[in-house]
C-alpha cells in the first residue's frame, strides 16, 4: 500500500494566528510571560502535552480556540508577549556592538545533545543542557551562532523502576510533526536532503530546524524512507547501539553536519566541536575548501585547523570514544582518499602513537590534533585535561599545553522560578536579566527583606513536594501498587522539613549513594522530630551501566524502609521538568563526586538564583566558587589513594556538615520564625555565584577567548584565495626540513651550585642554526622549582637575546634572570620555531631541550 502523506495544521481564529509564530520559537521557554500564554490556554492539557506548545495547539478545541480570540484580557497578554518577542529579536546585542568588523561571520556549534526543553526530548543529562543554554545565551548576546545536532526518533530512554527498584528502559518513539521544529528548506523551499556515504551504502540525511530565539538549530535524521531499514536506525537512539552505531552517527554529526551548513547556503567562520563526537566535521571542513579553492591538504588544513574550536567534558579516560582501526577504516577510507590521504594517515591523526597497532583511534585525540582552540570546562578540569592530553604535545611543559579553560555556567531564566523571578524585578529592577554578569545588579540581593526571600522560597519548596507526592503517587499506579501505599504517598515528605535533593546522571564515580554509608546515623537525622531532613533523587544510569543501576536499585531499597518512608522519595524518569521543580524547590543541593572526575557539574548552579545552598566535594566548579559563606564544602579537596577511605573521610565530612552546620542553622529561628542565618547563607549564595557562573558570562569568555580570535583567522587565511594558508603551511613544510639540523650545543652559566633569593644569574647558550634564521626561533630559558622527580614544575620562561653569530650558522643567545624563592631549582633552554602567523606556538610539533 502507498500512502501519501500531507500535515494538517491547527485552524487559528485571525487573532491568535501569531500564536503559532510563538509556538515554533522555544524562545517561550526561558520567558515566563510566554509561557503563561500557552499555559492559560487549558492547564490540565497543557501538563498532559508534556509543555508542548505544537502539540497543545494541534489538541485544543475549535470551540476553545474560538473563546479565546474574543478574550480581550487573553488577546492583551497576546500582544505584550509578541512585543516583547520583536524587541527582543531586533533589537541590537552585544555582539554586534563589541564585534561589529564581524559582521557576515557564522559560528557553527556541533553537539551531540541538546537539552533546549523537555518537550524536545534530543538530550540525556549535563552535556546537552550545557549545549540547548549555549544557544540560548548566544541567542541573548546576538551571536551569529547555528547549532548542528542529530534528531532522535527515540530520544534518550523513558526510565521506569521495576518493583525491585531496578532500572528499566522504554523509548516510545517521537512524532516530528507535533515537536516545535520544522523542516529545513533550501532557497526555493523544497526539504533539505543529504546523501551521505557511510558504508556500505549511501546514506540519505533529513534536515529539520528548531529555532531558538535569534538561533537556528539544524538537526540531522536518518529516519527517512528512502535508507534502509538499517540505516533508518543509526539516530534512533542517542548513545544507544554499539561503537559500529556510534561512529556513524558521528559521521552523520560532524560530516553530515558540515553539508547541511553547505546546503543552507552556510560557510561557518568557526566551528565549535562539544565533545569528540562532532571531531568528524574537520574532515569535510577540509574537503570542501580543498575542492572550492584548488587546495592541497597541508593548505586546506593550515586554512581550516586555526578556526576549529575543541571543548572536552570528560576528565576520565575512559569516557572517551574509542574506535578500533578496522571500523575507522571501512568507514573513513572514502572520506580519507577525498583528502589524499591513506586511511591510515587519518587514523595516525587519532593516535598518541602512530607505529602501535594496539591503541585505537580515539575521538578526543583527533579533535584535539585538529582544532586551533581547545580548552576545559572549569579551572580544575583544564589542569586535568592538560595533565591528560600532554601526550599530543609531548615536548611541551604540561603547564604549557595548549588547553585552556572556560568555566560552564547556566541560563538563569531557563531554571529561575517565576516566584523568584518577580522577586528579583523588585529589588533588582526589572532589566537585571538583560546582563546577569553585573556584580552590582546582584549586590541589590542584600536589599530584599529576609521574610519576602524565605517565604518565596518556602512557596517553592511547598510546591516541589506536592510534585513529589503526584510524581510518586503515578509511579507507584504504574506499578501496580495496593492502593494502601498509594494513598501513604499524599503523606511522605513535610513541606516545613529540611530539603536535601540529589539529582543526575547514576553514573558510579557520583557516588549517588554516598549518604547512606552510616544508615543508623542518617536515621536520626531524618527522623529527628523537631530537626527533620528529608532526601529528594531524580537521575538515570546509562542502559548498559548496571553498577549505575544497582546504586538507584540502593536507593529505592532504603527509600522502602519503614523509618526513610517518609523522608526519602526517588523521582523517576529525571527529565529537565522534574529538574526544575527540584532546583527551585531544595535547600541544599548535594554534590559529592570522586575528585577529579566532575568536568564541571552545572545542577548545583541552577540552585543558587532560587535560594538553594549547595554543599559539594571541592570539584568541578566548586572550588572556584566556594569561598566559606556561600555554602558548604565536604571535605578538604584531599584525594587518597584508597577508594574506601575517601569514601569513608567524606562520608564522614557529609554526616558531620549536616550534624555541626546545615541542619541547626537552618532550624534556628528568631522571634519572628526566620532562619536568619540561613538566609544570610541564602543571600551570599545569590550575591557570589548567580554573577558568574552563568552562560552569559561563558559566552562571553568563549566569544573573546577562541570564537572573536578564530574569526579573525578565517578572515586572515581565506583572504586572496587562501593566499595566508598556502604561506603557512609553506613555511611550515620548510621548517620541518629544515629543523634537523637545529641543535643546542653548548650551555654556559657559571659554578653556582648555590644562589640567595634575588640574586641574577646570567646564562649563555650557543645554538647552531644553519639555515634557518634567528628571528625564526624563539630560544628560551625554562626555569622553576624541582618536583621529587627532578621535573621542573610551575616553570616560567625567559626569551634569550641573540648577541650575533659565533660562526656559520651557529649563534649565541643569553639572558639573565633570579630566582624568587628558594629550594632546589633547575632550567634547561629550548628552542622552538617562531611565527606569527601560528594560533599557538607547539602546533608545528617542533621542540628542541637540552
Amino acid at each position: 500500500m502507498h500512502v501519501r502523506t500531507f500535515t494538517v495544521v491547527p485552524s487559528l481564529p485571525k487573532p491568535l494566528l501569531r500564536l503559532r509564530e510563538l509556538a515554533y520559537n522555544l524562545w517561550w521557554s526561558w520567558n515566563t510571560d510566554a509561557y503563561e500564554l500557552f499555559r492559560r490556554l487549558d492547564t490540565d492539557l497543557w501538563d498532559e502535552v508534556h509543555h508542548n506548545p505544537v502539540r497543545m495547539l494541534s489538541l485544543l478545541g475549535q470551540r476553545r480556540l474560538e473563546q479565546v480570540a474574543a478574550d480581550a484580557a487573553y488577546l492583551a497578554h497576546l500582544d505584550r508577549v509578541l512585543d516583547r518577542f520583536y524587541i527582543y529579536a531586533t533589537g541590537r546585542t552585544w555582539f554586534a556592538e563589541r564585534f561589529p568588523e564581524l559582521k557576515g561571520s557564522t559560528i557553527a556549534y556541533f553537539s551531540m545533545e541538546f537539552g533546549l526543553h523537555e518537550c524536545l526530548p534530543i538530550y540525556s543529562g549535563g552535556l546537552g543542557v550545557l549545549a540547548g543554554e549555549h544557544l540560548k545565551s548566544a541567542s541573548d548576546l546576538g551571536l551569529p551562532l547555528v547549532g548542528v545536532g542529530l534528531l532522535y526518533r527515540q530520544g534518550y530512554f523513558q526510565q521506569r523502576l521495576a518493583n525491585d527498584g531496578w532500572q528499566l528502559e522504554e523509548y516510545p518513539p517521537l512524532d516530528y510533526f507535533q515537536l516545535p521544529i520544522t523542516p529545513a528548506q533550501r532557497n526555493g523551499g523544497d526539504p533539505i536532503v543529504l546523501k551521505l556515504e557511510i558504508p556500505p551504502r549511501t546514506v540519505h540525511v533529513a534536515v529539520w530546524k528548531a529555532q531558538v530565539g535569534r538561533i537556528s538549530l539544524y538537526l540531522l535524521d536518518t529516519d527517512v524512507p528512502e535508507n534502509h531499514a538499517s540505516d533508518r536506525d543509526i539516530c534512533h537512539r542517542l548513545y544507544g547501539g554499539d561503537g559500529n552505531n556510534r561512529i556513524r552517527q558521528e559521521m552523520v554529526l560532524g560530516i553530515g553536519g558540515v553539508r547541511a551548513l553547505q546546503a543552507l547556503g552556510i560557510t561557518p567562520s568557526v566551528c565549535h566541536m562539544n565533545e569528540g563526537h562532532a571531531a568528524l566535521l574537520s574532515i569535510e571542513r577540509m574537503r570542501q575548501t580543498m575542492e572550492k579553492n584548488q587546495l592541497s591538504f597541508a593548505e586546506a588544513r593550515e586554512a581550516i585547523v586555526p578556526t576549529n574550536v575543541f571543548t572536552t567534558h570528560t576528565p576520565v579516560p575512559a569516557g572517551i570514544d574509542r574506535f578500533d582501526h578496522a571500523l575507522v577504516q571501512e568507514c573513513l577510507s572514502a572520506h580519507a582518499h577525498a583528502l589524499g590521504l591513506n586511511v591510515h594517515d587519518l587514523i595516525a591523526m587519532g593516535k598518541i602513537n602512530a607505529a602501535d597497532a594496539e591503541e585505537k583511534f580515539n575521538m578526543a585525540i583527533f579533535a584535539l590534533r585538529l582544532a586551533g582552540y581547545a580548552n576545559g570546562v572549569s579551572q580544575l578540569h583544564g589542569n586535568v585535561s592538560r595533565q591528560m592530553w600532554h601526550h599530543v604535545w609531548p615536548a611541551a611543559p604540561r603547564d604549557e599545553v595548549p588547553i585552556t579553560s572556560i568555566t560552564n555556567g547556566i541560563h538563569i531564566r531557563t531554571w529561575l522560578s517565576p516566584d523568584m523571578s518577580g522577586l528579583l524585578e523588585r529589588y533588582l529592577g526589572p532589566d537585571w536579566g538583560d546582563n546577569p554578569v553585573d556584580h552590582q545588579v546582584w549586590q541589590k540581593v542584600n536589599e530584599i527583606p529576609d521574610v519576602e526571600l524565605w517565604r518565596t522560597h518556602e512557596r517553592r519548596r511547598e510546591r516541589l513536594i506536592a510534585f513529589a507526592r503526584r510524581r510518586l503517587k503515578m509511579q507507584l499506579r504504574r506499578r501496580g501498587a495496593p492502593p494502601a501505599e498509594i494513598k501513604a504517598a499524599e503523606e511522605v515528605l513535610d513541606p516545613d522539613a529540611l530539603t536535601i535533593g540529589f539529582a543526575r546522571r547514576f553514573a558510579p564515580y557520583k557516588r549517588g549513594a554516598l549518604i547512606f554509608r552510616d544508615p543508623a546515623r542518617l536515621e536520626r537525622l531524618l527522623t529527628d522530630r523537631d530537626r527533620p531532613v528529608q532526601l529528594i533523587f531524580g537521575g538515570k544510569a546509562h542502559p548498559r551501566d548496571d553498577r549505575g543501576k544497582e546504586i538507584i536499585k540502593q536507593i529505592i531499597a532504603f527509600s522502602r524502609r519503614p523509618e526513610f518512608r517518609r523522608r526519602i522519595v526517588f523521582l523517576e524518569n529525571h527529565d529537565m521538568d522534574v529538574a526544575r521543580y527540584l532546583v527551585q524547590g531544595v535547600d541544599v543541593w548535594l554534590n559529592n563526586p570522586v575528585k577529579p572526575q566532575e568536568a564541571s557539574g552545572t545542577s548545583g548552579m541552577k540552585v543558587a538564583p532560587n535560594g538553594g545552598i549547595n554543599m559539594s566535594v571541592l570539584d568541578g566548579w566548586w572550588p572556584e566558587a566556594y569561598d566559606g559563606e556561600n555554602g558548604w564544602a565536604i571535605g578538604d579537596g584531599q584525594i587518597y589513594e584508597d577508594p574506601e577511605y575517601q569514601n569513608y573521610v567524606e562520608g564522614e565530612a557529609i554526616y558531620e556538615l549536616l550534624e555541626k552546620e546545615v541542619v541547626p542553622m537552618f532550624y534556628d529561628r528568631s522571634a519572628d520564625g526566620l532562619p536568619r542565618r540561613w538566609i544570610a547563607r541564602m543571600k551570599a549564595s545569590m550575591r557570589t555565584l548567580c554573577p558568574i557562573f552563568n552562560t552569559n558570562r561563558m559566552i562571553e569568555e568563549y566569544t573573546q577567548k577562541l570564537y572573536v580570535p578564530a574569526a579573525r583567522k578565517w578572515l586572515e587565511l581565506s583572504g586572496q584565495s587562501f593566499a595566508r594558508a598556502r604561506e603557512v603551511a609553506a613555511w611550515k613544510a620548510s621548517m620541518a626540513q629544515r629543523w634537523g639540523a637545529v641543535r643546542i650545543e653548548q650551555v654556559e652559566a657559571g659554578d653556582h651550585r648555590e644562589l640567595t633569593v634575588g640574586t641574577p644569574m646570567l646564562v649563555r647558550a650557543r645554538v647552531r642554526l644553519d639555515a634557518i634564521k634567528p628571528d625564526e626561533v624563539a630560544v628560551e630559558l625554562y626555569q622553576g622549582p624541582l618536583d621529587s622527580n627532578g621535573e621542573i614544575v610551575e616553570g616560567h620562561a625567559t626569551a634569550m637575546t641573540c648577541e650575533g653569530a659565533a660562526e656559520d650558522g651557529r649563534y649565541w643567545f643569553q639572558c639573565e634572570f633570579a630566582c624568587q624563592r628558594s629550594g632546589r631549582q633547575g632550567y634547561a633552554i629550548r628552542v622552538v620555531p617562531r611565527y606569527e602567523h601560528l594560533t599557538h606556538r607547539y602546533e608545528t610539533g617542533l621542540i628542541l631541550w637540552t
